[in-house]
């Protein structure tokens, strides 16, 4: 049987302050409560034979994975599909800001010179659909809360990618078998058409 694991990175240093990043460039890494639960994944996941990790582009990504392996040596690929969202303009807002923005808007309009909540969620769903092309057995994908929401949410077969399961824990592995995760695919496909 075939399992992905997707998690979200650690707390990031932008996540205490409460700012909104889509920017790898910009990201600031973990904090020191990210870093502690980047490690407890590491042994949360211990016991499992892991084939490969996916990361994004965003730095905290790779810290998490860093840290939750040690010298557990795990191949690791980028997949910049899961990065988090391009919300453009409203880069190093507030998470109040960003939220305002959303609460006004379709989730088809996109954020002021980045992408709209759909174009990620159809984006989320190629990257999904090329893990279930791979052949690795158990994939584990440290990216950012938003694809992991949409997946968890898909996979139950919602009618809104952002509930009822809304906040996604740090460094927390949500576990999927194939029929799963192509439900997700399949669900945000048809949410984000």
């Amino acid at each position: 049987m075939r399992v992905f694991l997707l998690a979200r990175h650690g707390q990031s240093e932008l996540n205490v302050r409460g700012v909104v990043n889509g920017d790898p460039a910009l990201d600031r890494g973990l904090s020191e409560r990210g870093r502690e639960e980047a490690r407890k994944l590491g042994g949360q996941v211990a016991a499992v034979g892991i084939d490969v990790c996916v990361l994004t582009r965003f730095p905290r990504t790779h810290e998490t994975a860093d840290l939750a392996f040690g010298s557990r040596p795990v191949p690791r690929v980028v997949e910049p599909l899961l990065d988090d969202i391009d919300i453009g303009q409203l880069e190093g807002s507030t998470l109040a800001e960003y939220r305002a923005w959303k609460r006004e808007r379709a989730r088809s309009e996109p954020f002021p010179d980045g992408e709209s909540l759909d174009a990620a969620a159809r984006r989320y769903a190629d990257a999904f659909e090329r893990l279930l092309a791979r052949d690795e057995t158990v994939i584990l994908v440290i990216a950012h809360e938003i694809p992991v929401r949409y997946a968890v949410n898909g996979a139950a077969g919602s009618n809104d990618l952002d509930g009822p399961t809304h906040d996604i824990a740090n460094a927390t592995p949500y576990v999927f078998d194939e029929p799963g995760l192509a439900r997700a695919v399949a669900r945000m496909r048809e949410l984000a058409a």
